[in-house]
């Protein structure tokens, strides 16, 4: 009965909140002025997009209150993860795509040659099978056009997008994804409270910074990565070291998305406001949202290397995983720095970018290498005798079967994470490498040691994969 409750709910709440958007919709397409002059639209029509989101936000919401403690919370749990994960790809794709193509025009405008008085300059280029001709002004053309389009609902919905999805995964599951007893002992309420809490300091610290001298100097960059540094291995002493990297790329997020809403579209509100009055407008406005949209451009890379991060445990599963985020976050910067240079024609003067950037990350493969082993786990007295299949299966039974099974016992996890199952002698000998990696060498499974699993049996797993993974 609760699932039918759930679902009408949710079907309700959609109906109710698109009917308002549809109401919106009508008014603003009756207005005689349409709205505020370029701002792609309408206030109403603004309005509407963010009822749209604040719909998904509301089925969370509903959904992980009426299904909490059911039979039906892992399920509903799983679809509002794939949703919500596909909105936050989608925005996400739309607004770095964005970042990338801007910074690249900027980068590559032809201000030199035949470059009229009023404009910045100017780019031709082919694509989709046709030719564009973009140009750009030094301050505004003599007559604003009405539909101008502005590129702020990708961030905003990006970032929105992401928040649901932090709860989702995180936050409806603190005790399990979020918290880790051997990082820090707190209670769910407290992991969220200084997760979110910690965007916020983020924010005002580097917004901060920004309006200081230091910005217009190298010494800027240099106190940011120590900043940010110091963000990772706070985050590295509180959480889960995959929640630990999900924050820290929230919390670059954040700053993105803090750069869009309070400096880059306020600036470009105030241009379009002082061309159609044909008012002065202060140059440093200007000046100051291209920093930050430049700012953004170079977050982009670190951000998506922590989008995906949580697939790979050699980097989170690391002893000191602060470290390598941190350097892998200096090594994608300056891989962007080098391509930003690139597009600039600007590669000669500094070509040592890109191989330092790319000798960084190679040194990061380097440090997270497993130890080398032999036929035997590394300072384990296990080896000694020969270990059988039917000694790992009893661990594996009794520490992973919860989740990794075709019917998971587990309260968050209703289906196998990844596919990954562990029934039968077969499915664990098919899925040594994976067992390797995971549950011996990063120690990264069970997640947060759920189980309990003891050095001892992960030594034991360790032999019995050395001494060849036999069936016997």
């Amino acid at each position: 009965m609760l699932q039918y409750i759930t679902l009408l709910s949710l079907i309700l709440a959609f109906l109710l909140l698109l009917g308002v958007i549809f109401v919106l919709q009508r008014v603003a397409k009756t207005r005689p002025d349409g709205g505020v002059v370029g701002d792609g639209g309408s206030t109403l029509q603004g309005y509407s997009y963010l009822l749209i989101l604040l719909a998904v936000i509301a089925a969370v919401g509903i959904a992980y209150v009426l299904a909490r403690d059911s039979p039906w919370a892992g399920h509903i749990l799983e679809w509002l993860n794939i949703v919500v994960r596909l909105m936050h790809i989608t925005f996400g794709i739309a607004w770095i795509g964005a970042s990338f193509y801007f910074v690249f025009l900027e980068n590559a405008l032809n201000r030199t040659e035949n470059v009229r008085e009023e404009l910045a300059g100017n780019l031709w280029a082919v694509h989709g099978g046709g030719f564009y001709y973009l140009e750009k002004y030094k301050s505004a053309p003599k007559v604003i056009p009405k539909s101008l389009h502005w590129f702020k609902y990708e961030a905003y919905f990006t970032w929105l997008s992401g928040f649901s999805l932090l709860f989702v995964v995180y936050y409806f599951n603190a005790s399990s994804m979020l918290i880790d007893p051997r990082v820090l002992d707190i209670s769910p309420l407290a992991g969220v409270g200084i997760g979110v809490g910690s965007f916020v300091a983020g924010w005002l610290i580097y917004d901060g910074l920004c309006r200081t001298a230091l910005v217009r100097t190298k010494w800027f960059m240099v106190i940011g990565f120590i900043i940010a540094t110091a963000f990772a291995f706070f985050y590295a002493q509180v959480f889960s070291a995959r929640a630990a990297y999900i924050h820290f790329g929230a919390m670059l997020g954040t700053l993105m998305v803090g750069n869009v809403f309070f400096t880059i579209i306020p600036a470009q509100k105030a241009m379009v406001k002082a061309a159609t009055e044909g008012t002065p407008l202060d140059p440093q406005l200007g000046k100051n949202a291209l920093a930050r949209s430049l700012h953004n451009n170079y977050f982009t890379l670190p951000v998506l290397f922590v989008m995906v991060s949580n697939h790979f445990p050699s980097t989170f599963g690391h002893s000191h995983p602060w470290a390598i985020l941190a350097a892998i976050t200096l090594g994608t910067a300056g891989v962007k720095h080098w391509l930003n240079l690139r597009e600039k024609h600007q590669t000669d003067t500094a070509v040592w970018v890109l191989p330092a950037a790319v000798a960084l990350l190679l040194g990061v493969v380097f440090v997270t290498a497993p130890p080398a082993q032999s036929g035997s786990a590394a300072g384990s007295s296990a080896c000694t005798q020969q270990v059988s299949i039917s000694q790992v299966n009893m661990i594996v039974q009794k520490r992973c079967i919860q989740c990794h099974s075709a019917h998971p016992t587990d309260d968050v996890f209703k289906s196998p994470p990844n596919g990954v199952v562990y029934d039968t002698p077969e499915d664990i000998i098919r899925l040594k490498d994976k067992i390797m990696q995971r549950v011996v060498v990063t120690k990264t499974m069970p997640q947060n040691n759920k189980t309990q699993i003891t050095q001892e049996e992960r030594d034991l797993i360790a032999c019995w994969i050395n001494q060849g993974a036999q069936n016997k």
